[in-house]
C-alpha cells in the first residue's frame, strides 16, 4: 500500500481565507508547518517574515507557528493569537492556527500517518528533527514524530523564490497531490532577513490583549510626548561585540536596518553593537531634547540603567520609566507607540520596533539607534 508523504507535520487544515475558513475543509494547495527554532523571539519574528513570504509564493496555507520563550529551566510555546491578531495577518496569505491544525484537522484527515522532514541536503547527514531544545519540545507538544527525511539543497536559490526557475523546482518536487504538508524543522526563510521582506511587519499586530496592556502602561506612566529606548547589555550580548571586525565590516544579525544592505551605508562598529553608558545616557538626552519629551521609557535585556538616566534628565524634570515585573511583548507594543524611538542597530529585537514604526501606520515614525548620529546636510548659500 502506497502511503502519502506528509513534510514534518501531518495534516490538512482551513480554505483560502482564515475569517471564512471550515475546520472540515482543506487546502488543495497544502500547507507549510516550521518550527521557530533559532534562537528567541527577535529572531523569530525576523525569520517569521521571510516564511510569510515563501508560502505565499508557493501558494500553500501557513501553519501559524508557536513561539517559543526560554525561560530556564522551561521550554515554554506561545500560539501566535496569544501575541498577534490572525485576521489581519490572513490579509497577506492564507493562514491557520496552530490550534486547529492539530486537533481539528489531524486527527480527521491524517491519523496515523508518517511524518518526514524537509532539509537541506548540504547540512550534515541525518536531519533529526526532534533531538535537542527546542526542537524536540516543540513537536512534542503537537504530537508530531517523525519517520524520515526529504532533501531540498539541490533547488536553485533555496528559499528565495525570487531566484529564477526556485518556485517551478519547489512545485516540481513536493506537488501538493504527493505533499500536503511540508513541514521544516525550522523556518524556511534566510536569516537575518532582507529589505524586501520588512515591509509585511504591518500585517504582525499585537492581540487586543497586549495592545490593552501598552496603553495601560503608557496612560498611568508615561507623559507625552515621550521616547522609549532599548538597551541590549546583557553579558552574552558584549562578548558578540566584542568579535566585531571593522575591515570586514559584514552585516549581524539586524545590523542593516541601520547601515543599509551590504552595510553600504556606513561601518559597524563595536560602539554601534554595545554603545557605552556615557554615549547612551548622551543619546537620551539629546533625543528628549529634540522632541520636547515628558517621559522616557526603557525596555532591556538586563540593565535598565533607571537611575542613571534620571540623574542625566534631571535638568528636564522628567523621569525615565520600566515595566516591573518587565514583559518582553508589552514592552515592544509600548516602544512601537513612542512618539521617538531609540534601539540598538544589530539587535532584532529592536528591528521588530522599527519596522513596525517604518510600515504599520500612514507614515513612519521616528526612529534613530545608539551609536550612529544623524548626518546633517551642509548647504552652501
Amino acid at each position: 500500500m502506497r502511503v502519502s508523504k506528509v513534510l514534518t507535520l501531518a495534516s490538512f487544515i482551513s480554505v483560502c481565507s482564515y475569517s471564512e475558513a471550515k475546520s472540515n475543509e482543506t487546502d488543495p494547495n497544502g500547507y507549510i508547518v516550521f518550527c521557530p527554532c533559532m534562537g528567541r523571539f527577535g529572531n523569530q519574528v525576523d525569520q517569521f517574515l521571510g516564511v510569510l513570504a515563501f508560502a505565499k509564493a508557493l501558494d500553500r496555507t501557513l501553519v501559524l507557528p508557536n513561539f517559543i520563550e526560554f525561560k530556564h529551566p522551561e521550554t515554554k510555546m506561545i500560539p501566535f493569537e496569544f501575541l498577534f491578531q490572525v485576521g489581519t495577518v490572513a490579509k497577506y496569505t492564507r493562514v491557520v492556527t496552530m490550534q486547529e491544525f492539530t486537533k481539528k484537522i489531524m486527527p480527521t484527515h491524517f491519523v496515523g500517518t508518517p511524518r518526514q522532514a524537509i532539509y537541506d541536503k548540504s547540512a550534515e547527514p541525518g536531519c533529526h528533527s526532534k533531538e535537542g531544545n527546542p526542537f524536540g519540545p516543540y513537536w512534542d507538544q503537537i504530537d508530531v514524530s517523525f519517520v524520515g527525511d526529504e532533501y531540498f539543497g539541490d533547488i536553485p536559490g533555496g528559499f528565495d523564490l525570487n531566484q529564477m526557475g526556485s518556485r517551478k523546482k519547489w512545485l516540481e518536487k513536493f506537488p501538493s497531490e504527493e505533499y500536503p504538508v511540508l513541514a521544516f524543522s525550522s523556518a524556511p526563510a534566510p536569516f537575518p532577513s532582507k529589505g524586501k521582506v520588512w515591509s509585511i511587519q504591518k500585517y504582525l499586530r499585537w492581540s487586543s490583549r497586549i495592545t490593552e496592556q501598552a496603553k495601560k502602561f503608557i496612560s498611568a506612566n508615561l507623559a507625552k510626548p515621550f521616547v522609549a529606548v532599548h538597551l541590549r547589555n546583557d553579558a552574552d550580548w558584549v562578548r558578540v561585540c566584542e568579535h566585531i571586525d571593522t575591515t570586514t565590516n559584514r552585516p549581524l544579525f539586524a545590523s542593516e536596518q541601520c547601515l543599509g544592505e551590504g552595510h553600504h551605508l556606513g561601518t559597524l562598529t563595536k560602539e554601534i553593537c554595545s554603545p557605552s553608558k556615557q554615549q547612551i545616557l548622551e543619546q537620551i538626552v539629546e533625543k528628549v531634547g529634540s522632541i520636547g519629551a515628558k517621559s522616557v521609557f526603557v525596555a532591556s535585556d538586563k540593565d535598565h540603567m533607571i537611575d542613571e538616566i534620571n540623574e542625566a534628565l534631571k535638568p528636564y524634570e522628567i523621569e525615565a520609566h520600566r515595566q516591573e515585573p518587565d514583559d518582553m511583548y508589552t514592552s515592544l507594543a509600548i516602544m512601537g507607540r513612542a512618539d521617538l524611538f531609540v534601539g540598538n542597530c544589530v539587535s532584532t529585537f529592536s528591528h521588530i520596533v522599527k519596522r513596525e514604526r517604518d510600515h504599520a501606520g500612514q507614515s513612519p515614525r521616528p526612529s534613530a539607534f545608539f551609536g550612529i548620529r544623524a548626518v546633517k546636510r551642509h548647504i552652501d548659500l
